[in-house]
């Protein structure tokens, strides 16, 4: 018996072909949310299967006492998309967000600042063990397992006055989802990207980007941050990054790396094994291909488009925000999410909430113009029975 912490939907699912589930009933059911952001590549696609496949016949784990081909190649795919240095697999995001925070501890332990505090956001969202906790603002997740991490405070996104009224010579980093996914689907603009990129390399404090929801695609360029025009010191991924397989990553600037973590500082029993990475390098040969980013970069305007339309068209749909195919809509106190989403599975739709009452759409990044019109006669359908 599963440990109950999931509010579980009544829905089996059994198997999954491109952009559809399918229950154990075989209805079948169009997907929107991608297993929260992970499934970029839908189902059972059939090089990824294959190459998955192949590595089991080879090498399934060595531990990290010893190099593998995969991991090594793997690491060169993600630095390579990142432009960043130097990569450390984990298990899941969350790990990595908490690899990324020893990152920056290390970087203030060797500069002689004892107890460094970290920025993060109002909204935002970094997992559930308790250093990624304390850089979330959700009061919610974080009251039953308190004391948390010290010396955390929260800014306003998109504010950098907000930001600034909380530096110290303590500061160590300053941690963001590029777009914010949980607390609402929220764009860091260029501009405050910018001008925090300045505000770290005056102070010499490092700039962590959290991408694990929004990076690998998703946007139309491998990382958000691209779209600004700048570089973190500090990348986080997961989710889209190994396709279904669980594997996440932090990646760290040159700088950044010789003034960090040292042998002995950090580890993981399962980080970076062979079948894990088989499938990072998948997903980046698959990605060249069939030129995903291209693809989202392209359908994106038509996918905005239809959500505008929707929202024009039922007053109690409020403003659409997000980037690429991270997209949400709000909806008015008037209409519970919760209704909206359980009307929408009973019309085999399969869509997310986000924030307090808002649609989250994760496709898959191989949908097509067909998709977006079925989602959206399916949606419709749903939208005018409130």
């Amino acid at each position: 018996m599963l440990l109950e912490i999931y509010n579980k939907f009544e829905l089996t699912l059994a198997r999954g072909e491109g952009v559809y589930l399918y229950d154990d009933k075989n209805r079948e059911f169009l997907d929107f949310s991608s297993g929260i952001g992970v499934c970029a590549l839908g189902y059972n696609h059939k090089f990824f299967n294959q190459a998955l496949k192949k590595q089991i016949d080879k090498l399934l784990h060595t531990s990290n006492l010893y190099f593998n081909e995969e991991a090594l190649k793997a690491a060169k795919n993600l630095a390579k998309a990142s432009q960043l240095f130097r990569v450390f697999f984990t298990n899941s995001g969350t790990e990595s967000v908490e690899g990324a925070m020893k990152v920056a501890k290390k970087y203030a332990f060797n500069k002689g600042i004892k107890n460094p505090s970290f920025i993060a956001f109002k909204n935002s969202f970094h997992g559930r063990t308790l250093g990624a906790l304390s850089l979330t603002a959700n009061e919610k997740y974080k009251k039953p397992f308190k004391p948390l991490i010290s010396g955390i405070k929260f800014a306003t996104f998109n504010d950098l006055e907000s930001v600034k009224k909380l530096l110290n010579e303590k500061t160590c980093a300053i941690v963001l989802e590029s777009v914010q996914g949980e607390g609402g689907i929220n764009p860091a603009t260029p501009e405050f990207y910018k001008a925090l990129r300045k505000l770290c390399d005056e102070r010499d404090i490092l700039l962590i980007s959290d991408e694990i929801q929004c990076g690998m695609g998703r946007s139309g360029k491998f990382f958000a941050y691209e779209h600004s025009g700048i570089l973190p010191d500090v990348l986080t991924s997961a989710k889209a990054l190994g396709n279904g397989v669980s594997v996440g990553a932090f990646a760290v600037s040159e700088k950044v790396a010789q003034n960090s973590l040292k042998a002995g500082d950090h580890g993981s029993t399962y980080g970076g094994n062979p079948l894990a990475c088989a499938a990072v390098n998948a997903v980046f040969e698959i990605y060249a291909k069939e030129k995903i980013l291209s693809k989202v970069a392209k359908l994106t305007p038509y996918l905005e488009k239809t959500l505008d339309e929707l929202i024009s068209e039922f007053d109690f749909c409020g403003e659409r925000r997000g980037l690429g195919f991270m997209q949400g809509l709000s909806l008015n106190h008037k209409i519970k999410v919760a209704d909206v989403l359980k009307k929408c599975r009973e019309n085999h739709l399969l869509l997310l909430s986000c924030s307090k009452n808002d649609l989250r759409f994760l496709p898959p990044l191989i949908i097509e113009k067909e998709h977006i019109d079925v989602m959206a006669e399916k949606l419709r359908a749903v939208l005018k029975g409130f």
